[in-house]
């Protein structure tokens, strides 16, 4: 027993020693900064030395993560929205890496339940979605929303982003609106029911976050969210414990002081 309990101990290690070796090789181009400079509003407003942190972890997203396009040839630019997408929520966290996703398939624009997409499919309205049963560890998105979410830098908005989060939320397993990997148990009630607060105003139409977060618990944390990290001033203004709590969920550092 002793030497089996040696060897998956050994085992353990050499798995982490290899995906940190890994991780340390993989590089994004160099012109990719550039790309966000320009385009990534998150990306402009860190530190060189975060900075530097963002492009690892997007380079560690991307060999772990395959992108594909449907009916058009995947751009550079295409690949960074995507990436940048997943990093931004969890660039405060330490080893991040998404279990529940293997690859993101691109359509040119919006496409409906069935992933139709063509002129002949009908209610072509959903700009993302993560996949469930047959399409299990799957994302789709528009790339027209994709690219939108990042040109648009005041609608508090943002399709990459957005189903990133859902991803988080489902990491304990339900896709709830409850981030309980993410907050401290002591908040789980709290949240709750400043979200129900939320989603009241939402439906009562007192509230600037958009109409969408008043459909369900999984929709109000997810728009939320793309509103704490398109315009963290103005959410901070008009939704102070909103923020906080979102504050909390984003940032591990804050639930340590």
């Amino acid at each position: 027993m002793e030497v089996i309990i040696v060897v998956v101990i050994l085992i353990g290690i050499a798995f982490w020693l290899w995906r940190d070796s890994v991780e340390k090789k993989v590089e994004i181009p160099a012109e990719w900064h550039d790309l966000l400079e320009k385009h990534v509003r998150f990306y402009q407003l860190l530190n060189d030395e975060e900075k530097k942190v963002f492009q690892d972890q997007m380079a560690v997203f991307l060999h772990e993560v395959y992108i594909d396009a449907v009916e058009f040839e995947l751009e550079e630019i295409d690949r960074v929205f995507v990436a940048a997408s997943a990093i931004i929520p969890v660039f405060r966290f330490r080893n991040w890496h998404y279990t529940n996703i293997t690859g993101v398939i691109i359509y040119p624009d919006n496409f409906n339940k069935n992933l139709g997409f063509g002129s002949d499919s009908e209610n072509r309205w959903i700009a993302g979605m993560v996949g469930t049963g047959k399409y299990e560890n799957q994302m789709f998105l528009s790339r027209k929303a994709l690219h939108h979410g990042f040109k648009n830098k005041t609608d508090k908005r943002n399709t990459g982003v957005h189903e990133f989060i859902h991803l988080l939320d489902k990491t304990d397993g339900e896709m709830d609106g409850v981030p309980v990997n993410f907050l401290g148990q002591e908040y789980i009630i709290p949240w709750l029911n400043l979200m129900h607060k939320g989603m009241e105003e939402i439906n009562n139409d007192k509230s600037d976050i958009r109409a969408y977060g008043g459909t369900k618990q999984a929709e109000f944390f997810t728009v939320a969210s793309e509103y704490f990290f398109e315009r963290p001033k103005l959410l901070r203004r008009k939704h102070p414990e909103l923020y906080e709590m979102l504050e909390r969920c984003y940032n591990p550092e804050k639930n340590k002081v």
